[in-house]
Parts: C-alpha cells; sequence; structure tokens
C-alpha cells in the first residue's frame, strides 16, 4: 500500500428508508442518515469535527451540523460531478483525517429524488447555467440530447457496434441486481426479480436504452463515518479500511457527453481510477471478492468490467452471461440490488453495501468477503475506493 491506502477507515453507516416520496425535506433526511451512521460507529454529533458532501446536495454542511448539534467544523467540503462524487466524498474524508485536518468526518448524500426534483427528466435549467457547463449543455440540448439516459444512448449504440454486443448483454445485468434486490428488504424491488423477456418487453427510453436499462429514482439518504484506522479500532463495529481512493478525468472529458474521443465506446475516466486503485492498494483483480459498480445504466457496468481490467475490452457481456457475477461467481456484482434494484442514491448506498460486505453483515452476503471495490458516477469524472478488512 502507498500513500493514503490504509490510514482511514469507515466506521458507521447509516440511512433512511428508501422510497419514492419520503414525506419529509430532504434536511431531515441528511439529519436521519447521519444520526444513524454516527450511532452505529458509536459516536455522538459532538464526536464530528468535518463534513462532506455532493456539490449537487441541497443542505450545506453548517444546516446538517445545526441539525444535529455538530459544534464546530474543521474541514468541509463537496464534489463535483453528480453521481462522480461518491467514492470522492469518503477520499475527501480520509484525506482530512489522515492529515490531521480532522479527526471525524462524515460524508452524506441525501435528496428527495423521485418525489422533488426528478434527475431523469428534461431540464433546461441545466443549459441556462451562467458557467461552462450551461456551455457544454448548449452544444447538444437543442439537438434532443437532454437527458441522461439520452446522453448514455449515444455511447451505449457505439458500444454495440464496436464489439457486437447486444441488448440482451445488457438485460443480463439489470436481471442479476433486481435478483439480488429481490432478497434485500431494504430493496425498493424486493420480492420483484425480473427475467432476461421482461427486459426485452420493456419500453424505449432512449433507444439501445429499455426502461430496465436505467436506474430508479429514489428518496432518501445514506451517511458514512470515517476516522483514522487506529481509532475506528476502538469503536462500536469492525473497522473497514480504506486501502484505495481515487478520482479520475479522461481527455477531452465532458460531463456525460464525451463525444469527441477516438474511442467512444470506452470510460477512459474509470481507467484513471482503476489505475490509482490498483497502485495504492498493492492488489490485483483476482484479490477482489465483490464488485460495487455504479450501476445507473447498464451499459456502463460493462465498460467499468473493462476499464477496470477485469476482462479485455468487449468481454464484459461474457463474464455476466458466464455466471462469475453471481453471489457464488469469481467476482459477485452488487449484491445489495445496485441503483437498479435497491435505490439510486447517488452510489452512496453502494458504500454502505460494500461496507456490510467487508463486515460480513449484509443480507445477501458473499462468504468470505474481506476486499470490495466500488465505484462512482460513470460518464462523467468519477471516482473509486477498495475497501478491505482491518
Amino acid at each position: 500500500m502507498t500513500g493514503l491506502a490504509g490510514r482511514a477507515a469507515i466506521a458507521g453507516i447509516g440511512a433512511t428508508e428508501f422510497s419514492k416520496d419520503s414525506g419529509r425535506s430532504e434536511l431531515r433526511l441528511a439529519a436521519e442518515a447521519v444520526r444513524a451512521a454516527l450511532a452505529d460507529a458509536g459516536l455522538t454529533p459532538a464526536d464530528v469535527d468535518g463534513l462532506v458532501t455532493f456539490t449537487m446536495d441541497g443542505n450545506a454542511e453548517i444546516a446538517v451540523a445545526r441539525e444535529l448539534g455538530i459544534p464546530e467544523l474543521t474541514f468541509f467540503s463537496r464534489v463535483h460531478y453528480g453521481g462522480g462524487a461518491a467514492a470522492a466524498t469518503v477520499q475527501q474524508a480520509a484525506m482530512a483525517v489522515a492529515s490531521g485536518v480532522a479527526d471525524v468526518v462524515v460524508a452524506y448524500r441525501a435528496f428527495n429524488e423521485r418525489s422533488g426534483q426528478r434527475f431523469g427528466q428534461v431540464s433546461s435549467a441545466a443549459a441556462q447555467q451562467v458557467n461552462t457547463s450551461g456551455v457544454d449543455n448548449a452544444f447538444h440540448y437543442p439537438m434532443g440530447l437532454a437527458t441522461p439516459a439520452a446522453t448514455v444512448a449515444m455511447v451505449a449504440q457505439r458500444y454495440l457496434h464496436t464489439y457486437g454486443a447486444t441488448s440482451e448483454d445488457f438485460g443480463r445485468v439489470a436481471v442479476l441486481d433486481r435478483k439480488h434486490a429481490a432478497t434485500n428488504p431494504n430493496a425498493w424491488f424486493h420480492g420483484k426479480p425480473i427475467t432476461l423477456e421482461q427486459h426485452q418487453a420493456s419500453r424505449w427510453v432512449a433507444e439501445p436504452l429499455h426502461l430496465l436499462d436505467c436506474c430508479q429514482e429514489s428518496d432518501g439518504g445514506v451517511a458514512l463515518v470515517v476516522t483514522s484506522a487506529e481509532r475506528a479500532r476502538d469503536l462500536a463495529r469492525p473497522p473497514v479500511v480504506v486501502a484505495a481512493a481515487a478520482q479520475g478525468s479522461g481527455p477531452d472529458q465532458y460531463t456525460m457527453t464525451s463525444y469527441y474521443r477516438d474511442d467512444l465506446a470506452a470510460l477512459p475516466e474509470m481507467g484513471v481510477v482503476g489505475r490509482q486503485l490498483w497502485r495504492q492498494s498493492g492488489l490485483e483483480h483476482s484479490d477482489v471478492d465483490v464488485a460495487v459498480l455504479y450501476d445507473h445504466f447498464t451499459p456502463y457496468v460493462l465498460m467499468q468490467l473493462e476499464e477496470l481490467g477485469f476482462c479485455g475490452r468487449g468481454e464484459a457481456g461474457d463474464l455476466v452471461a458466464g455466471g462469475e457475477l453471481e453471489l457464488d461467481g469469481s467476482l459477485p456484482l452488487n449484491p445489495h440490488g445496485g441503483q437498479l434494484g435497491e435505490a439510486y442514491i447517488h452510489g452512496m448506498n453502494g458504500i454502505a453495501e460494500a461496507v456490510r460486505q467487508v463486515r460480513g453483515t449484509a443480507v445477501n452476503q458473499v462468504a468470505g468477503a474481506r476486499t470490495v471495490v466500488v465505484t462512482a458516477g460513470t460518464g462523467v469524472p468519477t471516482s473509486g475506493l477498495v475497501l478491505s478488512a482491518d
């Protein structure tokens, strides 16, 4: 291990229920999730001196601190690029702890993304921002590329063309996630598996993406408590060590519309993350027991497997079809059901699942899981983690 590796640990996790209509404010969701995470760690709000969240989170750090009674903050930070921020919030917290800037940092994300502002719909405000993101969006919004599904569909179509993949290859990812969600009582789709035939029969959202290729819109909140590995060992739960943490942006990077690269059917920003994760942790692909991959759209799960080096380019479909990503396979994928099956909390619920897997307390527990790789949103500048047992 090098650098940051092994110096910080996740000591607590907490979440609200996942729903389509929470019936309460986003600030309350954030406060509930943070309080639950602190209780899980055996800490109180008085122990917290750092908070980190997404740029997109509507809950200011000082507002969360007021609601919970956190007396002082010595560190507060936000990470940009939507779901690409998920693992980076833990990276920011770990860096603050490792550098001595803060002692206990909580990363959180809370929103009413179904009952409030829905990310899956067209938002004209995105092209009207008075910043460079608004300029970028102004190029493709007039062309009808105005939803996340539409922007991903362009890359997905190229992937099919380049590698001879099929919609069924995408569908098997959705079927697998829903299979795992069906046995997870906390998942929105608990008890509701799907078949490949149902996937294929679901309506087009933006061809080649069917409805069941697209993640949910969810209400809820998730929080993670990060402190030093040393302090975590004295707390209520076994520490889950941050063995590696990385961010990545690739050449000619845009937000969801990086169409100007020589290789369109790739996610080079995830390659940047992957190379750092393996270097920092000193691990190899064969050392990974579980993969929690950001699954806002099924094609990007296949592309992440390839970018991270678990298989060659164009080979991920065979990996799924061959059963390697089942709970008893060589690389179990998203045992909680992912964002397709459990909930879409911008990837933070995936990090919580990784913690449960390492602790050995997951509903769909992978036997002997000690090392989990976690990724954040793709199609944007992104981030990733390797979490391991102490």
